[in-house]
């Protein structure tokens, strides 16, 4: 063992963080706990994929395009889950969380233990040139799908009505910003969505999201303090809470439902830092009523200000994507795991 992969060994372990179904309510917090951990946003900055829960045999796809995002060495590992994964270890005991993934991380690290091969074919998941009818991709002069992304096609803003370019791909359902299993399939014109469906709702949690809207309002700190405080009533993570001036910076009114809540009102209850003053309903109301004309940091502060019952039954109340008409019916982009 080289002295540098010695001090490479004891540095943290970044790992990316899938969570399925069954996942404890507490699992985010027990991760914040856990020493030498750090976990990341984007499957490119990982050594270790940690799968928390069971992903659905419908999800397993996206799972297993993003384990092969992650660079070598890599390696995988399952909590609480009942899949199966060539070469992945199986954590049974959550005291031993930590222990055993350092020693993972060092043992990819030295070489003693192998890095993990592909899952999926080193080949695009479309075939790409001679779809068309001039030999291109597919709908229009450069339609198609390369390499599995949808390209841009030219639709009417529904601001102004100007000829922009329009994106249509699936985002989830393991993007950090968005709860775990939802996917959602968006229409963006630049960061605007023009149109929404649920292609499959969140999974059931009993997880509160508040630390999630921290992070997303650009406090990460007090975020991985809220978790890592004993319960949401620590008094010292309210006050923090609230001398951070982060209720301010969300618009007023944003995310409005029937009952006159908004973001802000329902981020005061996430947060634990007021009384409940509204009884939450959210009948007929499906995310595009909420969703349309607003940009994407709006729209995440909007999906993560409710809480899991509630989310599951707007997206109860929101269409299906339409059938996939793009290039001839191939298969569209997925967004599973980062947005690069």
């Amino acid at each position: 063992m080289s002295w540098l992969a010695k001090m490479a060994g004891l540095a943290e372990v970044p790992m990316f963080v899938a969570f399925g179904e069954g996942v404890p309510a507490d699992a985010a917090s027990v991760l914040a706990k856990a020493p030498g951990l750090r976990v990341v946003e984007t499957p490119r900055a990982a050594a270790i994929l940690f799968v928390v829960g069971t992903v659905p045999e419908a999800l397993l796809p996206q799972l297993h395009r993003l384990h092969d995002q992650l660079p070598h060495p890599r390696a995988s590992a399952l909590w609480h889950s009942r899949n199966e994964l060539p070469g992945a270890t199986r954590i049974e005991e959550i005291a031993n969380i930590s222990v055993l993934l350092r020693a993972i991380h060092r043992d990819l690290l030295v070489g003693s233990l192998k890095s993990e091969p592909d899952f999926l074919s080193d080949a695009p998941p479309n075939e790409w040139r001679g779809i068309g009818p001039h030999g291109q991709g597919g709908k229009g002069m450069m339609g198609g799908t390369p390499y599995g992304r949808p390209m841009a096609m030219t639709a009417a803003d529904l601001r102004d009505g100007l000829e922009l370019d329009a994106y249509t791909a699936d985002f989830g359902p393991f993007l950090p910003m968005l709860p775990a299993g939802l996917v959602l399939t968006l229409t963006l014109q630049g960061d605007t969505i023009q149109n929404v469906a649920v292609a499959h709702p969140p999974f059931e949690t009993q997880e509160q999201r508040g630390w999630v809207l921290l992070n997303l309002l650009g406090l990460p700190a007090l975020a991985e303090r809220m978790l890592r405080a004993t319960n949401i009533g620590n008094a010292t993570v309210k006050r923090l809470i609230r001398l951070s001036g982060a209720r301010a910076a969300i618009p007023e009114g944003l995310g409005r439902t029937h009952d006159g809540s908004d973001v802000r009102t329902r981020f005061d209850l996430l947060t634990g830092t007021s009384e409940p003053i509204f009884n939450l309903h959210v009948q007929q109301i499906g995310l595009d009523d909420l969703l349309i004309g607003l940009e994407w940091h709006e729209a995440m502060l909007v999906l993560n200000s409710f809480d899991n019952a509630s989310l599951r039954a707007i997206c109860a109340n929101t269409s299906d994507p339409e059938p996939d008409t793009m290039a001839g019916g191939m298969d569209h982009g997925v967004h599973a795991g980062h947005m690069s």
